[in-house]
């Protein structure tokens, strides 16, 4: 799919990537297979990665990201080609993941994390050693509390977690979030700065060597 280009200053700007995208959901509206499967391969690897890091278990990830593209399969003729395609999928995999996770109360989850700079320029609360270093030791101290941060994302109420998952590791705005869970921006921010805080209360006792 080719699209338009100007030349401004010496470089090329795309200036109908949007069209494109939209060219391609209105095919998917008009049951071209082809489409939907292209819509597919976009979207799968990040909304699996995300949905593993919010369910744990890659079996039901997988199980979870079949449900997604069905409901958008069947909900497609009724999508708003205004919106984004992208809100609109993570939007279905959030309301799956709450209701499996309901269902489930129990799970195990692992994720990675890094230092994080949130749009503000605020960030770097989480100054963790460097995951890198060769020594054994270090190694195993910082795989160690690598284990600790994904234990305190796990026991995050799924509100918090989402958000923490959506903004720090797939890296959405505050307007995308709060389009895709349908919430306030400064409720998103509250709920992100009360997961982060309650994540670095976990490091904090573990790096004061507290038993809990």
């Amino acid at each position: 799919m080719v699209s338009d280009t100007v030349s401004y200053d010496g470089r090329l700007v795309i200036v109908d990537a949007l069209s494109a995208e939209a060219r391609l959901i209105e095919r998917a509206q008009a049951h071209d297979e082809a489409a939907f499967e292209q819509i597919m391969n976009l979207y799968a690897d990040r909304l699996y990665n995300y949905l593993l890091r919010m369910v744990g278990s890659p079996t039901d990830a997988e199980d979870l990201l079949q449900e997604v593209f069905l409901r958008a399969y069947q909900g497609l003729p009724n999508f708003d080609r205004r919106a984004s395609l992208s809100t609109w999928l993570y939007r279905i995999a959030t309301n799956l993941c709450i209701d499996h996770q309901r269902k489930r109360a129990r799970r195990v989850q692992t994720v990675s994390y890094s230092a994080w700079e949130d749009e503000e320029g605020e960030g770097g609360a989480w100054e963790f050693p460097d995951l890198q270093t060769p020594n054994p030791m270090e190694a195993a101290l910082n795989h160690e509390l690598q284990q600790v941060v994904e234990h305190a994302v796990a026991a995050l109420s799924p509100k918090l977690k989402t958000v923490l998952l959506l903004y720090d590791v797939e890296e959405l705005s505050y307007e995308e979030i709060a389009r895709v869970l349908n919430i306030p921006i400064g409720t998103v921010k509250s709920r992100l700065n009360h997961a982060r805080g309650q994540v670095q209360k976990h490091v904090e006792a573990y790096l004061r060597g507290d038993s809990k």
